[in-house]
């Protein structure tokens, strides 16, 4: 099967190693890269299969400047909440490409661990059954693909976890301890939750492997950037030199921006992400501590 994979980051080069196990592969960014079948921005569009990992905050400029819609099937590999209108990733693509033919991925994936071929889980998540099957049966031996039709509850899952990574960075930075960092993840997990089922999504989907099983690999490791832009803020660092010295995008932060304008136009209680954009504003986080533990 021919693919097309958007993006040539760590992700988007991560997914094309991968998918080459049983196709053929080409890759596509905004700036030429000299890698095995890199391709013009026509040439990818003509692909059956597109896998797209562009940014969640660069989602809706990208659509609109590059994207041609000639029946493609999608499958959406980025995830977050655009910050400016807080809509999600399958309000933005909507737009462009009808629901059927459009999947959202989820799951725990180390880019660094797909590249080297280590085993994980992951979910295609479409309202069409067929898409997801066709999407699932292209990943590589060593990735097992479920399938879901809760777009929703995946979409949201994907990128409110990034947000409680963030938390749980500053919770390790502050050597707070093992209690404190379990006590983190399992509310985290409670908020998702209860911010996805406002929405409508399936109450299952946060125990699965795009809810549970993404939050506890993000929220535990400095190998996620979101982890890592905690470390920065318990270290007493600026949103800009923790970005400079990430030198790539940590979807969370848009996010947490994007759940902040969400929560206080709908009145919803999200205590956790409520805290982390005190945080990124400038809040001392011995204060946001205090705060939480006495809410």
């Amino acid at each position: 099967m021919s693919i097309g994979v958007i993006g040539a980051g760590k992700w988007g080069s991560a997914l094309a190693f991968a998918m080459s196990e049983k196709n053929e592969v080409f890759i596509h960014s905004r700036r030429p890269r000299d890698i095995e079948n890199f391709v013009s921005l026509e040439e990818i569009l003509r692909c059956e299969y597109l896998i797209i990992t562009v940014p969640a905050q660069q989602v809706a400029s990208w659509l609109e400047a590059n994207f041609v819609y000639n029946n493609q099937k999608i499958l959406v590999a980025s995830k977050g909440i655009e910050a400016s209108t807080g809509r999600f990733l399958n309000e933005i693509y909507s737009k462009y490409v009808p629901d059927e033919n459009i999947a959202f991925l989820s799951g725990p994936s180390f880019a660094v661990e797909v590249q080297k071929s280590l085993p994980t889980a992951l979910v295609v998540n479409s309202l069409n059954e067929e898409l997801s099957s066709s999407f699932a049966s292209l990943f590589p031996s060593f990735i097992k693909a479920y399938t879901s039709t809760d777009v929703v509850g995946a979409e949201i899952s994907g990128a409110y976890k990034n947000v409680i990574a963030i938390a749980a960075g500053i919770c390790e930075g502050l050597s707070l301890g093992n209690n404190a960092a379990a006590a983190l993840i399992s509310r985290g997990l409670v908020e998702m939750e209860r911010f996805g089922v406002s929405y409508g999504a399936k109450p299952d989907t946060f125990l699965g492997l795009g809810g549970a099983g993404d939050l506890f690999l993000t929220a535990s490791s400095p190998m996620s950037r979101n982890y890592r832009v905690g470390l920065g803020i318990a270290k007493g660092q600026t949103q800009e030199e923790i970005l400079a010295e990430l030198g790539e995008v940590a979807e969370g932060i848009g996010t947490t921006y994007a759940l902040h304008e969400i929560s206080n136009a709908n009145n919803l209680y999200l205590p956790i992400a409520k805290e982390v954009y005190a945080m990124l504003e400038g809040k001392r986080p011995q204060d946001s501590l205090r705060d939480l533990l006495s809410s």
